[in-house]
């Protein structure tokens, strides 16, 4: 017996292609559910303004606080121009003006806050012990 391969080819030539959207549109799905659920999408701020000047980023100075809280883990010693003022130290923060804030040089390292004044300002002044509520 004889097997009729021409007629089989007219088949395929006369036969138009089936194409199914529906595994597609499946894959297509549950990738964008893998991607939405595995993304952060917090709001955090990506910019860098760190300058290697030593200063913390102080976002908000816009109010008429004359001293702004600086919590660090574990402070135990806070240096005002060679002045020990650890007696500042209130639950392991430390109130720093504004002015040695914008001017001065303040260089933290763990446990321990080292600030330089500028030019003609009091070190006695430059820290205070924040207040307690």
């Amino acid at each position: 017996m004889a097997i009729d391969i021409e007629s089989h080819k007219k088949k395929l030539k006369n036969r138009k292609p089936n194409i199914n959207l529906v595994p597609l549109i499946d894959i297509l799905f549950t990738l964008l559910i893998f991607i939405v659920i595995t993304s952060n999408f917090s709001a955090t701020d990506v910019q860098s303004t760190d300058s290697g000047s030593g200063k913390p980023n102080v976002t908000d100075t816009s109010g008429t606080a004359e001293y702004y809280i600086m919590p660090v883990d574990n402070l135990h010693s806070v240096i005002v121009d060679n002045h020990d003022m650890s007696d500042e130290i209130r639950n392991n923060a430390v109130g720093v003006h504004s002015r040695v804030i914008d001017e001065g040089q303040i260089s933290i390292r763990p446990g321990e806050i080292i600030i330089t004044t500028p030019p003609g300002f009091p070190y006695d002044e430059a820290v205070r012990a924040p207040e307690i509520n």
